[in-house]
């Protein structure tokens, strides 16, 4: 076994890795750009090596800088994670020129593979079934037209060397293939400098399922089962699961031996994925081999017990395969959810900024605690497996995911329950995301009755997308639940040290204003002599409790119905998680806005990262205290800055569309009685 191996990744991927190497006593060698000095993969790792700027060209994707490290810090073996230098052949040849261990199949296997054309070829030879395509190498657009007509519409023309959906499209009738097979040839050229395409015919309601297997240098090959990846967005997987749901025995032998034969047709060794395409009548096609670990690979972990970063590690050292075909076992059910930085109502849009609350469910674990080559240890009910943690900072430089999630169960029934149990605790605030996209998926009639394709989340759009907002009674319950925490003194307190409305004579009133989803929610607090309060919101009274918990928890009273809710303060706003779903309020202060509120506390500053909508000055304009001077939205929100005493615009530091980050200057302000500040 090594001693010691370097980790040419970052991120989550990178924390996983170092986890099981830890647990088996090999030391670990982080690389790093100059984003992601403080980065956790870094802090996970014995030791680290800048390589370079942020952009992953100057960095991550610098195979001779990623080398130089490797030999510098005397690491025996490569595990290059997956995406980067997963899948490149070049990097793997220059790792055994340098005498290193690269922790992946051989360089002809990846090259053998990463064509699609090719690997079609190789699969039609070795007898794995192949959707009815052209594969060739002629790609006169001529022959690529009466190719798509002898398949018979609808086609899916694809980038021969693509992948994550790009250079991909569908094409329903003849008069619309030229300008399809234009554009994804222009795409496939940008993404990955190869034009060639493949045409296959389109199934209508397929599932996206797919293999896992393992070779070693003994010529064994097994595989540890299926996952269902069918539920995706712009043609990447958002849930997966194992084993997929339905399968038969004969049909998971059948899948699992197709898989095998792919894999021994190249002469594969280590990690792999077989990806098929199965229509409703459960036939099903190769797709593509992905010649690396793939980002679901712990809901094969937590149905097998296995440990498939151990096994890399193990089969990369000459060892064989910890475990025969026949000893390998099926142990409950698993969902993984991918949870991105993305705005799910703008077509998945990435989002970026500071991740200012991120708090997990309970007892949750994290990457692998138990465990090894051995199959049958029971995984943990939930476990996340994420490279970043509160404060740390979602940039543009890398992909949007910030954490997976992973549940398991006795069957899918429990596995379901956890999820969405564990989706309704997952609290994240800072950049948008889709954590309640997620947990409306999950609970979808699709997906929970297991009718599963890749056209679910647009079948189930309208309960998918833009969903109702939480009801005002129970958005006011938890802006007041956490006001009254704010001013707790004690339970202990004497009456007078008490901030929380207590009279000796008559009963208090409190008036509170909130901005919540666009519209402006007032809602009253009355509070008798005897404590006993009452909660009224839009002419509605409802008997009020509120306790607080640990941190920023609180058991609510609201009418009839108790609760449990969560709310953080955030700059000027407050989120909200309720078991309902969650909320981005902002409590305006009465007083404050009371007389001549408008200019009271004007502010230049962003108060959360987001986005600049425009300016209403301009450089050189004299404006008045309390006059709007920008707008700004963050988290689905338009905040208004005021001008915080009479002065003059000196400049503007931003333009419509950019992003800001919380505490950033949005322009140069001169006060009327002071010389120049920057606001």
């Amino acid at each position: 076994m090594f001693k010691k191996i370097l980790i040419a990744n970052r991120g989550e991927i990178a924390c996983r890795v170092a986890t099981s190497a830890r647990r088996l006593g090999i030391a670990t060698v982080a690389v790093y750009s100059d984003a992601d000095a403080n980065a956790r993969h870094v802090k996970a790792c014995d030791e680290a090596v800048r390589i370079g700027g942020a952009a992953p060209r100057d960095s991550y994707l610098r195979a001779d800088r990623i080398l130089e490290a490797a030999i510098a810090t005397g690491a025996q073996a490569v595990h290059p994670g997956y995406g980067f230098l997963s899948e490149n052949d070049g990097f793997a040849e220059a790792c055994a020129a340098a005498g290193i261990v690269f922790i992946g199949p051989t360089p002809s296997a990846i090259r053998a593979m990463g064509l699609k054309a090719e690997s079609k070829r190789l699969m039609e030879a070795a007898r794995v079934p192949l959707v009815p395509g052209y594969h060739g190498a002629d790609q006169d657009p001529a022959l690529l037209r009466r190719e798509a007509a002898r398949i018979g519409y609808p086609v899916l023309i694809k980038a021969s060397a693509g992948g994550g959906g790009k250079g991909m499209r569908v094409v329903t009738e003849e008069s619309a293939f030229d300008a399809a097979l234009a554009s994804c040839q222009r795409e496939a050229l940008g993404s990955f400098g190869d034009d060639a395409v493949l045409v296959e015919r389109y199934l209508q309601k397929p599932r996206h399922i797919e293999i896992q297997v393992f070779g070693d240098t003994h010529g064994h090959c097994v595989y540890l089962f299926e996952r269902d990846c069918s539920v995706q967005r712009r043609h990447q997987k958002l849930l997966e699961e194992a084993p997929a749901p339905g399968m038969t025995e004969a049909r998971r032998r059948a899948m699992g031996e197709a898989a095998v034969a792919a894999a021994q047709a190249v002469g594969y060794v280590g990690a792999g994925t077989v990806e098929f395409i199965a229509e409703p009548d459960g036939r099903f096609y190769f797709m593509e081999m992905n010649t690396r670990l793939q980002v679901e690979h712990p809901v094969t972990e937590a149905i097998t017990g296995l440990d498939l970063v151990e096994w890399q590690l193990r089969v990369a050292a000459g060892e064989p395969l910890p475990l025969q075909q026949h000893e390998l076992r099926i142990h409950g059910h698993a969902i993984e959810a991918r949870i991105c930085a993305e705005n799910p109502d703008a077509n998945f849009l990435p989002s970026t900024g500071r991740l200012q609350v991120l708090r997990w469910p309970a007892h949750v674990a994290f990457e692998r605690t138990a465990g090894g080559a051995q199959a049958g240890a029971e995984p943990a009910a939930v476990r996340i497996d994420a490279g970043v943690g509160e404060g740390d900072a979602i940039t543009p430089h890398y992909d949007s995911m910030v954490a997976k999630l992973i549940v398991w169960g006795r069957d899918r029934e429990q596995a379901l329950a956890r999820m969405d149990r564990a989706l309704a605790h997952t609290h994240l605030v800072g950049p948008q995301h889709n954590v309640a996209f997620l947990r409306r998926v999950v609970g979808s009639p699709s997906f929970a009755g297991a009718d599963l394709d890749t056209g679910l989340i647009e079948r189930e759009r309208a309960l998918l997308f833009d969903a109702p907002a939480l009801a005002p009674a129970l958005v006011a319950a938890g802006v007041v639940a956490h006001a009254l925490a704010q001013e707790r003194v004690g339970e202990d307190a004497d009456p007078w040290s008490r901030r929380d409305g207590w009279r000796l004579h008559g009963s208090a009133l409190r008036r509170f204003e909130i901005d919540h989803a666009g519209a402006h929610l007032r809602a009253s607090l009355h509070r008798s002599r005897d404590g006993a309060m009452q909660l009224q919101v839009d002419a509605t009274a409802h008997a009020f409790e509120a306790r607080p918990l640990d941190g920023d928890r609180h058991d609510v009273l609201l009418g009839e119905r108790r609760l449990v809710l969560s709310a953080y303060a955030v700059g000027e706003n407050v989120a909200l998680f309720t078991p309902d779903g969650s909320a981005w309020v902002r409590e305006v202060d009465v007083l404050a806005h009371a007389g001549d509120a408008a200019a009271e506390g004007g502010r230049l500053t962003a108060p959360m990262p987001g986005k600049v909508v425009g300016f209403l000055v301009g450089a050189g304009e004299r404006v008045r205290r309390g006059q709007a001077l920008a707008v700004m939205e963050a988290m689905k929100m338009e905040h208004t800055l005021n001008a915080p005493s009479d002065g003059v615009v000196k400049g503007l530091r931003f333009a419509a569309g950019e992003q800001v980050a919380e505490g950033e200057a949005l322009l140069d302000f001169e006060p009327a009685t002071a010389g120049t500040a920057t606001a």
